[in-house]
């Protein structure tokens, strides 16, 4: 009887110790960010930088078929830390290379799973990780966001009417508004990344990165309206044709689940990211970080560049001998002035096939022609489509139109990203690399990492970009311009589509078709080239537009998409930005401010030491204020002491393209001898 005693002792002593409270931490390199995780009857963190709290006390679990919870009443078997510090080529973005340096925890709990903690010097992020032998159904996943005072947000809500009835269909192109937490839009959603303004100048964004075979993350607010709490959208099961001119599909029924997946695999990365600085958000590489590694071993086919865009402007050429528009001798024009202005692609968009059936062309495109003739011009095609009509026989279109000659696709109209879209857009990507073909998602959700792991997709939309500018005189475009440096590029490149010839002021703007105008000044518009990265970057202007504004289009042309090194000089979340970037010896610099006019300085101390620099500046005109075409363009010597003051007019903008004298005057002299002959 007394064993028997002592046996039941221990084993109650056993389960109390396993149901226990248990705490783990684990902090950033350079000491600043701390995250507690707390182990009880569910599993929860928090994360302090420099003991301020920026996430209190939040919860996190994965729901299961057959009623597992991943995270309740959860048991841990054991825990590993490790440092890593390593770092990864990154060709086609905006620096040559990544330093990935972060601490790590990984708890092992009983049921077969594991979570993830990686803390870095700039954010934390956590993942879900499964070690199940057979197919798992996932219903669910809480991500709660919990913060200790009403903390003003800036939030892009779900604001799109394709499909009242579905929320989760969107083509994710919201302005953000400056909430408090507890003000969030009742019954309604919002998308990531967001941010969070502290009041002691810290701020955060909250971001998700390496998302495949999974949906995306929506927030809404939690019931104690002090913070957030997670939706996602149920997998697809019937759709029908609908959308835009029927250009994509609708969704009629969904299955309770979220996706059948496979049992072992690792699932999104939940991040947040923290500045004491606002410019640091806007050179920021989380996402590409956390994301799966390149899946093409040969990326030297993959080509980054700037586009003749022909939609925007609505094909609308002039002083010409023959009628504009959709037509061969339009798009022979876009390529003329491509190839004498040094621009790498031209893009067809919509109208030069059938719309749903892009195997059958509009009689008046020779698509066959313009290839050859754009070849022999060193001008590469790319073809618009709906997602709606890859998506049908993707394989027999990339198949065919490689074959072409056609240089890559610009999808459109995903507006959707449950699992099965987002699996949808991975096989496009694969596919297309099969076929060496370049990809620009529009209509696309935010990226979440996929360019670095299928590089030959250059950009993404997922932002309100100049082509809804055209209609909206009521939004407040420079403020926006502003502020998704600080947000949104956070997640990966944007097709924004820069390059509007006709600026106006904001009592000036007005909605045109044909002749579209931008808000805010030309050097506005200039200096987006240099801040926006787009390693495929359009030019929306016509080339009639572009041809008057010569001095403004050579700027532009000589502009590179991708950069090997990227400082954030200078900024303050929609008020203003600063931000040079550098392509071998050569440095880019733009400057952007909101409505209100203001004197900057720009500090060159980024420029190499002892060293003598020419920097051509175009900056706004003393008259920009009414005109806002209105720009003076200089030439100045500088080198890294040098700090010159500028006026940025309202909506106003600086750019910048500063040389290396030394290595301009060796460019100089091969030209002058002809052994400069290629670009």
């Amino acid at each position: 009887m007394k064993n028997i005693f002592i046996l039941f002792c221990f084993i109650l002593a056993k389960f109390s110790f396993s149901q226990k409270k248990q705490d783990f931490n684990v902090i950033s390199p350079n000491g600043k960010i701390d995250i507690k995780i707390a182990v009880n009857d569910k599993i929860s963190w928090s994360i302090s930088h420099d003991k301020d709290l920026i996430l209190a006390s939040s919860e996190m679990s994965l729901t299961l078929d057959g009623n597992q919870v991943l995270g309740k009443n959860p048991v841990p078997i054991n825990s590993k830390k490790e440092t890593v510090n390593t770092s990864f080529e990154t060709p086609l973005y905006k620096k040559k290379s990544v330093q990935n340096h972060y601490n790590q925890l990984i708890l092992n709990f009983k049921n077969d799973f594991s979570i993830e903690f990686r803390v870095f010097d700039d954010g934390a992020a956590y993942r879900f990780i499964t070690k199940k032998k057979k197919e798992i159904t996932v219903k669910s996943e809480e991500v709660l966001l919990n913060f200790d005072q009403d903390y003003n947000t800036l939030m892009p809500y779900v604001r799109d009417l394709r499909n009242p009835k579905d929320q989760f269909i969107s083509s994710f192109e919201s302005h953000y508004e400056n909430k408090k937490v507890s003000e969030f839009a009742k019954d309604t959603l919002a998308f990531l990344p967001f941010l969070i303004d502290y009041k002691n100048h810290k701020k955060a964004v909250f971001l998700e990165a390496d998302l495949e075979d999974y949906p995306g993350l929506f927030v809404t607010n939690n019931q104690t309206k002090t913070g957030f709490e997670s939706r996602f959208s149920k997998y697809p099961t019937q759709e029908t044709n609908g959308g835009f001119n029927f250009l994509n599909k609708l969704i009629t029924e969904r299955a309770d689940y979220l996706v059948k997946t496979k049992g072992t695999r690792t699932f999104p990365w939940r991040a947040i990211v923290i500045a004491q600085n606002d410019a640091d958000l806007a050179n920021n590489d989380m996402v590409q970080k956390l994301a799966e590694p390149s899946r093409i071993k040969d990326i030297s086919w993959i080509k980054p560049g700037k586009v003749a865009w022909d939609w925007w402007n609505d094909w609308n050429i002039y002083n010409v001998d023959f009628k504009a528009g959709i037509n061969t001798q339009t798009y022979k024009y876009y390529i003329d002035f491509a190839s004498k202005n040094k621009v790498e692609y031209v893009v067809l968009d919509e109208g030069w096939s059938v719309e749903t059936d892009i195997m059958k062309h509009n009689p008046n495109v020779d698509l066959e022609e313009l290839i050859a003739y754009a070849k022999e011009r060193n001008v590469g095609i790319i073809l618009w489509a709906s997602w709606m009509a890859i998506n049908n026989k993707t394989e027999a279109v990339f198949d065919n139109y490689a074959k072409l000659g056609v240089k890559g696709f610009k999808v459109d109209f995903i507006d959707r990203d449950d699992a099965k879209m987002v699996n949808s857009v991975y096989d496009i990507a694969q596919k297309a690399a099969k076929h060496k073909l370049i990809i620009d998602f529009h209509g696309m959700y935010k990226p979440t990492g996929i360019q670095r792991t299928y590089p030959n997709i250059l950009n993404f939309e997922g932002v309100k970009g100049l082509e809804n500018n055209k209609w909206t005189p009521n939004d407040d475009v420079p403020v926006y311009d502003c502020t998704i440096p600080f947000i949104r590029m956070m997640a990966g490149p944007m097709d924004y589509t820069p390059g509007a010839m006709r600026n106006a002021t904001k009592s000036e703007f007005k909605p045109s078709h044909s002749t579209p105008m931008s808000q805010g000044t030309r050097c506005h518009q200039l200096a987006l080239y240099t801040i926006f990265e787009a390693p495929l970057q359009m030019m929306a202007d016509s080339p009639t537009a572009f041809m008057k504004e010569q001095e403004s289009t050579d700027f532009i042309a000589k502009v590179p998409t991708t950069f090997d090194e990227t400082v954030a000089l200078d900024g303050e979340v929609g008020k203003y930005v600063s931000i040079a970037r550098r392509k071998g010896n050569t440095w880019y610099l733009g400057s952007i401010t909101n409505w209100n006019s203001r004197d900057i300085t720009i500090d060159f101390s980024f420029l190499e030491k002892g060293k003598k620099f020419q920097a051509e500046i175009f900056s706004d005109g003393i008259n920009a204020d009414k005109a806002a075409t209105d720009y003076k363009k200089e030439i100045v010597t500088v080198d890294s002491t040098t700090k010159l003051k500028y006026h940025l007019a309202s909506g106003g903008g600086l750019a910048m393209i500063i040389e290396n004298m030394k290595c301009r005057n060796l460019t100089g002299f091969k030209n002058l001898l002809g052994l400069n002959i290629l670009r």
